[in-house]
């Protein structure tokens, strides 16, 4: 059997390869029993000494209407990004930024966004704070006195959330977009004051009519970032 039959035969590696960032949902609901489901399964994310610093907060209903609502208004105002922590490099560098740049024209072109049309790049970036019509939302948090080690455990539970999720059916789409207003978040959600936002992730099941989705991002080659020693 060949590599690419084990991708698509074996469910957990189909499960990982299938995973995308989805920026077209439908509105169905999700059961709660699903979520229950998603969360119990992700975990089992490993943590040093099993501390298990990540916590969730699930929204859906009114409260994520309201919650979209006030983000988009500050999106809309120009309000200054406050995300509590530096996501990106503060120089950008290559390869980074080929593959930066690469990105975004490959969504905007099977999106029909011509090189320089600011207001369709605007209502773009403003369909993040709609959670791209997911129904629900999840926002995850970590306690600002943790350190290195606890956001590396909270990774690999964000990976396992976007894993359970396809096993399941289900897609999602990471966004540290919505951790841009913390204060607002905060204040909607009653997250207190001691947690910092990691990330946003929408969640539901996708529109496969939505043309965002059908952006497929290219990983680089194995010879790219992997060495052996033997």
């Amino acid at each position: 059997m060949d590599t690419i039959e084990q991708l698509t035969q074996n469910k957990t590696l189909e499960a990982i390869t299938s995973r995308k960032s989805i920026r077209g949902f439908l509105p169905d609901a999700i059961p709660t029993e699903l979520l229950h489901t998603l969360l119990k399964a992700a975990s089992r994310a490993p943590s040093g000494s099993n501390i298990q610093p990540w916590k969730v907060h699930v929204v859906s209903g009114q409260a994520r209407n309201a919650l979209s609502a006030a983000l988009l208004e500050a999106f809309n105002s120009n309000t200054p990004n406050q995300c509590e922590y530096q996501y990106y490099p503060k120089e950008w560098r290559e390869p980074y930024l080929a593959r930066r740049r690469e990105n975004g024209w490959s969504l905007y072109n099977i999106l029909g966004i011509q090189k320089g049309d600011k207001q369709a790049m605007q209502r773009q970036h403003a369909r993040n704070f709609e959670f791209f019509d997911a129904p629900v939302v999840l926002f995850i948090t970590l306690d600002k006195d943790m350190e290195q080690g606890s956001w590396l455990d909270t990774g690999m539970f964000i990976q396992n959330i976007m894993i359970a999720a396809r096993a399941l059916g289900l897609h999602t789409c990471p966004q540290v977009a919505l951790v841009n207003y913390p204060a607002i978040v905060k204040q909607q959600l009653s997250i207190p004051a001691d947690q910092i936002l990691v990330c946003g992730i929408s969640l539901g099941y996708e529109d496969t009519s939505n043309p965002a989705n059908k952006l497929q991002t290219p990983r680089v080659p194995l010879e790219e970032f992997v060495s052996f020693h033997e």
